[in-house]
């Protein structure tokens, strides 16, 4: 979402207005002058990680579905603009949580939320230990819509963020949207050995990233 996704780099413009009176002698201000990105120019925007998130759904068809966040290490992107222009983020895939209610007790023998965590951790799905992040690297926007290289697991493939929504105010901008991919190309090739409990191979992600004037 090799571990990788890039947000880029460019410039701000700044505004200083500064009026004159017709007939008085009023002083200069001294005060404090707030800066805001000129309309039509490209700025960059760092990702905030303690404020943004990425939340993930996998479903056990038949059954039940999960669901959780994981958290962001880093990231950045340009906006021309309302447009999105480029970036790329990177998840830390060690820092999975689930936040739905379909687990067994603490202490039972299997279905607890511990369990699921220590599953998706290991080789059966993420392998964290040796992929602690993934990456998602903007390469060409065209209106709502983002194609990027995904990685997961050192495996990088052509993916998209659809439905993506800007809002941004002088120093801060939001950027989100929602990307689904498939796991078998990543491999990620977990299957149960029971019938009726067949996990969809489609993992759906909602990417919400909150972000500072570079």
């Amino acid at each position: 979402m090799n571990n990788t996704s890039v947000l880029t780099t460019t410039t701000l413009s700044v505004l200083l207005i500064t009026a004159c009176g017709g007939g008085g002698n009023e002083p200069a201000s001294t005060g404090s002058t707030t800066m805001a990105p000129a309309e039509g120019r490209t700025t960059t925007y760092a990702v905030d990680p303690g404020n943004s998130s990425i939340e993930w759904t996998g479903t056990m068809l038949g059954v039940k579905s999960h669901h959780g966040t994981l958290a962001l290490s880093d990231g950045h992107f340009t906006l021309t603009g309302e447009q999105l222009t480029g970036g790329e983020f990177t998840a830390d895939l060690k820092r999975i949580a689930p936040l739905d209610t379909n687990y067994a007790p603490d202490g039972s023998e299997r279905g607890t939320r511990s369990m699921l965590i220590g599953h998706l951790s290991s080789p059966d799905f993420f392998a964290v230990d040796s992929f602690p992040t993934a990456h998602f690297k903007i390469t060409r926007v065209d209106g709502n819509t983002a194609t990027g290289e995904l990685t997961v697991r050192g495996r990088t493939n052509t993916e998209q963020v659809k439905d993506i929504r800007i809002s941004r105010t002088n120093s801060e901008a939001n950027a989100s949207g929602k990307l689904v991919f498939d796991r078998q190309n990543y491999g990620v090739a977990w299957a149960s050995p029971m019938k009726d409990m067949v996990l969809s191979d489609q993992i759906e992600v909602d990417v919400h990233l909150t972000a500072k004037l570079n």
